[in-house]
């Protein structure tokens, strides 16, 4: 299992960035006539996990603030903040750590967390065949298909190997496999265990493929998933657009926290129209009664902390970043009043 530190992944951003500016120019945010503020966020990738966002798209939440957003899927936090660094988005929806990647680049103009959307990990563990009682233990010398070396999916996964006395060393982990990618790797006959976000999990047990036999988010505790983020010249450029998109987000967080796992599946089902019904509500169950959503947006410090905790165990964190540059509270404390 190979390890990289921080300095290359965040030479892999960069390296990524310079060839966008290359072959690509850069979007600006613009304001139509008789339209709301364009904004183009980016996504990590498109799952029923981020729901309070799809929430604020489907109730009409950002159109109420404002804003006239386009929604890109980049399939994986590397090139979700090339987009942000390249302008060719606004603002970035995926794991903070690619945030401190870069920053400890020597990215100049950095990218700031402004609003903290999970709280849990939200993939499983799927086994080949049923596992009564299932233990950590287990999967010493097992073959399991993880992460991205650096993403938040996989340092998760060590983080709870860990937790759980158990050095990722002592399990082969297989990194190669593209995100998105890994379901159908298992489908096809690799590996004895999978890590998978839904629908993947979901829908291996449906077809017999694989069996859900533990939650990373409920033995990960709480952790900062997933944040929404822009280049800090943007949050001091747009800060009233900033502030809008943050009270939409805000109103999705609010309607999570006071309606059912069914009324939530209904409202984002136009969001993913391959999943039936009674799926997506047993996906948004899981999710629900795992605690995966913060009540406010407000990204503490305290949690800060902890990411660095976990980047650091995975050997990819050298010199701690500080807080106060990479982390600003003042959109999603506004939000939260």
């Amino acid at each position: 299992m190979k390890k990289l530190s921080i300095k290359k992944i965040g030479a892999v951003y960069l390296a990524a960035v310079a060839l966008m500016v290359a072959v690509s120019g850069c979007g600006k945010e613009s304001k139509p006539e008789g339209g709301g503020t364009k904004v183009v966020l980016n996504e990590v990738a498109h799952s029923i996990f981020y729901a309070p966002m799809y929430v604020a798209i489907e109730e009409g939440y950002f159109e109420e603030a404002g804003i006239d957003l386009n929604l890109v899927t980049g399939f994986g936090a590397d090139k979700t903040m090339t987009a942000v660094l390249t302008g060719e988005a606004d603002i970035g929806f995926m794991g903070s750590e690619s945030t401190i990647y870069t920053y400890a680049g020597g990215t100049e103009d950095y990218v700031v967390n402004f609003a903290q959307l999970t709280q849990r990990a939200g993939n499983f563990l799927v086994a080949r065949q049923p596992v009564e009682n299932f233990q950590w233990s287990m999967l010493k010398g097992k073959d399991v298909l993880g992460g991205r070396a650096g993403g938040m999916p996989e340092m998760v996964f060590e983080y709870i190997l860990t937790k759980n006395g158990i050095k990722p060393s002592e399990v082969n982990i297989d990194q190669s496999i593209d995100f998105g990618s890994t379901a159908a790797a298992f489908s096809g006959g690799q590996g004895e265990f999978t890590v998978e976000f839904e629908p993947h999990a979901t829908s291996l047990e449906q077809k017999g493929e694989g069996y859900i036999v533990a939650s990373l988010g409920e033995a990960s505790g709480y952790v900062p998933y997933t944040s929404f983020s822009a280049k800090k010249s943007y949050l001091d450029k747009n800060k009233d657009t900033v502030q809008a998109f943050t009270d939409a987000l805000q109103k999705g967080m609010d309607f999570v926290q006071k309606h059912t796992p069914e009324e939530i599946a209904k409202v984002i089902s136009p969001q993913f129209p391959e999943t039936d019904l009674t799926t997506l509500t047993t996906i948004v169950q899981r999710y629900y009664d795992q605690d995966t959503w913060k009540e406010n947006l407000v990204f503490e410090k305290s949690a800060f902390d902890l990411l660095q905790n976990i980047l650091q165990d995975s050997g990819v964190l050298e010199k701690r970043v500080p807080y106060e540059k990479l982390v600003t509270t003042e959109f999603a404390q506004e939000a939260a009043k």
